[in-house]
């Protein structure tokens, strides 16, 4: 279903369709009494979500980490190409226009947490945020569960590693820079473009790339580890600026740098190539085709170690100047290890104390 440009004007996609589990879909059209030009523009609703757990297992080999917190459900950043756009579907919504204007906020993730780290048996290890939907997206300046969250991590020193397109990151560079100091923390700020016009179609409410590149000034000069992720990488249409954006991070401080391919699971790749008829219609076929000869005549394959670089001589030429832009401009020199000895147990977090 697609909504008109008035009412989805600054946002990311453009179709709202039924999500794939739903026994209807809808379909909206005009019926020649301009009903669909009288409705009001899409106003961004948040329900808050009782959550029972808060900590994610996952054992992919393609992934750094274990656990992961997703203090929200959907973002309003409304990156258009967004691979967690599909879990919305799980909601009984629509992983297109739902996604970045119903949200879900857990206000009880920080409790969560404290109780889960407090269970019996709990082993260490590096918590990831924002692998899924962004923990500094706009509506975390009035929750501020984020926030909640490192204070639970840092009273009882457990690492983290953040993973964020928003420059609102630096409001909490007070608890992260402590973090830091005992080598608890580092963080990534995603840059895909320098291009401004082109973040504010493909990213409409992400914050700008300059913003970004100040929140990696901000954060090194403040001592917290920082590094630059460029992802995702899209081919014929970012792919130009790996060397652009590795030189502007390493200038502002970053200190390492990791990308990915760009990936369209289920209903992302519809809304993907919906987007980029509308906003780069003379790159349509140039574009699909080079990301179908990397997934093997696919919009995607899902195929582990293959998911998150592609394969064939494109996505190893990808590779090969992402690593020689890194050489040339000082990163990943060293990988910062973050440490798990120092981590104090919370004393009984919301479990049960024992009877005797």
């Amino acid at each position: 279903m697609r909504i008109v440009e008035d009412r989805r004007r600054g946002r990311g996609a453009a179709l709202n369709t039924s999500g794939r589990f739903e026994p209807q879909s809808r379909e909206s059209f005009d019926d020649g009494w301009d009903s669909l030009e009288d409705l009001p523009p899409l106003q961004t609703e948040v329900q808050e979500e009782r959550a029972r757990t808060i900590i994610t297992r996952n054992e992919s080999p393609d992934l750094s980490f274990d656990r992961s917190i997703n203090p929200y459900r959907g973002c309003e950043h409304g990156c258009v190409y967004c691979f967690a756009r599909p879990s919305h579907a799980y909601m009984g919504l629509s992983p297109g226009l739902d996604f970045e204007t119903r949200l879900f906020a857990k206000p009880n993730a920080a409790q969560l947490l404290e109780r889960e780290l407090s269970k019996p048996g709990y082993v260490p290890r590096p918590m990831a945020i924002g692998t899924n939907t962004d923990p500094y997206q706009p509506l975390e300046r009035d929750y501020k569960l984020m926030r909640e969250i490192l204070e639970v991590l840092d009273n009882c020193s457990h690492p983290v590693a953040i993973v964020t397109k928003s420059a609102l990151v630096g409001r909490d560079i007070d608890i992260l820079s402590r973090m830091a100091e005992r080598n608890l923390v580092k963080v990534a700020l995603s840059v895909t473009t320098l291009d401004r016009k082109l973040c504010r179609t493909m990213e409409p409410r992400a914050s700008a790339p300059h913003k970004r590149l100040s929140a990696i000034k901000a954060l090194s000069e403040a001592g917290i580890p920082v590094s630059v992720m460029m992802a995702p990488i899209i081919p014929a249409l970012n792919d130009s600026e790996i060397e652009a954006v590795l030189e502007a991070a390493a200038d502002q401080g970053a200190s390492e740098v990791a990308y990915v391919l760009l990936r369209l699971p289920l209903e992302v790749s519809e809304l993907f190539r919906d987007w980029l008829l509308r906003e780069r219609p003379h790159r349509y076929r140039h574009v699909m085709n080079l990301i179908r000869s990397m997934r093997g005549g696919k919009d995607y394959d899902a195929k582990w170690g293959e998911r998150m670089r592609g394969r064939g001589p494109y996505a190893e030429q990808i590779s090969r100047r992402v690593s020689l832009a890194a050489k040339r401009f000082g990163l990943n020199i060293r990988r910062k290890k973050l440490d798990t000895n120092a981590f104090v147990q919370p004393q009984k977090g919301g479990v049960q104390l024992d009877l005797f």
